[in-house]
């Protein structure tokens, strides 16, 4: 049985001033976390921006229900050099409120955002986006920074999401893409 669809789009051609990426179709639908794979230069960053209304449509339709709610992280979230925020309060203004953090982000939690390392701080800009109530979440590159058991933990937090919602996660890892989520597209074939 398929998940009724958040997001289609069919023969989806996007860019800015030329189109970069497409044809592409696709359909995600509620409870999937849908990975983009592509070198880069593929378009998996344009597709994104393609979706959230900030890249030329050239051709073909983007269809999503009239109520979708959007989160989107870029490859780099942006962090000030000083930061006078903890992380209860980052998560907090970003209304990340919809379950708990993993227990493995408690100790930033009480550390100011700009003492954070910058894979802390990736972990806890991608738990911002999770722990709100968006129907579909879309992170661009989110290992940018992570070491090993860092990326790791993603896999958890990103496994935690399968039927609750979808995600679209574009990256160029494809092992990371292939522990994660339940589908992957290729772009630039």
């Amino acid at each position: 049985m398929t998940p009724e669809p958040l997001l289609v789009a069919n023969g989806l051609v996007a860019g800015y001033k030329e189109p970069v990426v497409g044809p592409f179709s696709i359909a995600v639908g509620v409870g999937e976390v849908v990975g983009l794979w592509g070198a880069n230069g593929s378009g998996k960053s344009t597709l994104l921006r393609a979706i959230a209304n900030r890249a030329r449509i050239f051709a073909g339709t983007l269809e999503h229900s009239s109520r979708l709610t959007l989160a989107w992280q870029m490859q780099q979230p942006v962090r000030l050099d000083e930061m006078p925020l903890n992380g209860h309060d980052y998560l907090r203004y970003a209304r990340a409120d919809r379950v708990a953090p993993p227990a493995r982000l408690a100790p930033w939690l009480d550390r100011r955002i700009d003492a954070l390392s910058g894979g802390q701080f990736q972990l806890l800009a991608v738990w911002a986006i999770l722990g709100g109530r968006s129907d579909l979440v879309m992170l661009d590159e989110p290992t940018n920074n992570l070491d090993p058991g860092s990326e790791q933990l993603l896999v958890e937090m990103l496994r935690s999401e399968q039927g609750h919602r979808a995600a679209l996660v574009v990256s160029h890892e494809r092992q990371f893409l292939d522990q994660a989520c339940s589908r992957i597209f290729e772009l630039g074939e």
